[in-house]
């Protein structure tokens, strides 16, 4: 992998793992315009999405540090319910990766036709968005989970995690705003796990890719991270999702006519 190649894969995913357009689907077709072999080296993929999750922290920076202040006092308070909340959202997504994870790398062939249709269904989704008139609720336990199941049918390349999540919450008449907070604070534990695992079993062993494209990576993903999760929150407060349905559908059926 060359320098420019990991600049723009690290800017790929730091824009797309926050906009509503899929970061995987996107990354598989960046691969396949780039014509980058090692598409599944586990070292860069991890490396780039660890640095959104710090993007994420940086952004959330206020609301984490309250979260954990509140965690310290041993309370059954608002806080304590939201992480528990957090925790019980990434169940699904934890379950179907323990058990099913060969599967679904299964679906990271490059296949640009099975990637235009999860982009289609994603501009689905978030063309529904349009038809709620009032989304004001909270984010209850059963909500969390149902956001959650949302949030597991992303690892499908061109399902866009964010889109999935924000857009169910807010067919659930769930706050824009918490909405929006939710979504991004609930990917951080089935990141951090999947790197704890990968870590732990030793499949980083393999990775080939050099230093200076795994810092070119880190510090464009990062950056990129930063602007697009700060973008995406004003977004959803706008409720200008509709913008990016139209784009997945294009994308998709760009996808599907090229493959």
């Amino acid at each position: 992998m060359t320098e420019i190649q990991a600049f723009l894969l690290g800017l790929i995913q730091g824009l797309t793992e926050f906009l509503p357009v899929s970061s995987s689907g996107h990354l598989e077709i960046g691969h396949t315009l780039l014509n980058i072999q090692d598409k599944n080296n586990l070292l860069f993929v991890l490396t780039v999405h660890v640095a959104t999750v710090l993007s994420t922290l940086v952004v959330f920076r206020k609301d984490i540090m309250v979260l954990l202040k509140d965690l310290m006092a041993f309370e059954w308070n608002e806080s304590t319910k939201y992480i528990a909340k957090l925790l019980f959202s990434s169940v699904p997504i934890i379950i179907v990766g323990l058990l099913f994870r060969e599967k679904i790398e299964s679906f990271f062939t490059g296949n640009l036709f099975f990637v235009g249709c999860m982009l289609i269904f994603t501009a689905c989704l978030l063309a529904l968005t349009q038809f709620v008139k009032k989304s004001d609720g909270k984010i209850t336990f059963f909500k969390a989970l149902i956001i959650g199941i949302a949030q597991t049918m992303a690892t499908m390349p061109g399902i866009s995690r964010s889109g999935a999540t924000i857009a169910t919450g807010l067919l659930l008449k769930a706050k824009k705003e918490d909405v929006a907070r939710f979504s991004f604070l609930m990917v951080l534990i089935p990141i951090l796990g999947a790197a704890v695992v990968d870590i732990m079993s030793g499949e980083l062993n393999s990775a080939e890719v050099e230093l200076l494209p795994l810092l070119i990576g880190f510090i464009s993903a990062f950056i990129s991270g930063l602007l697009a999760c700060s973008w995406m929150i004003k977004i959803v407060k706008q409720g200008k999702l509709i913008y990016f349905a139209i784009y997945c559908a294009l994308i998709g059926l760009i996808a599907i006519f090229a493959a």
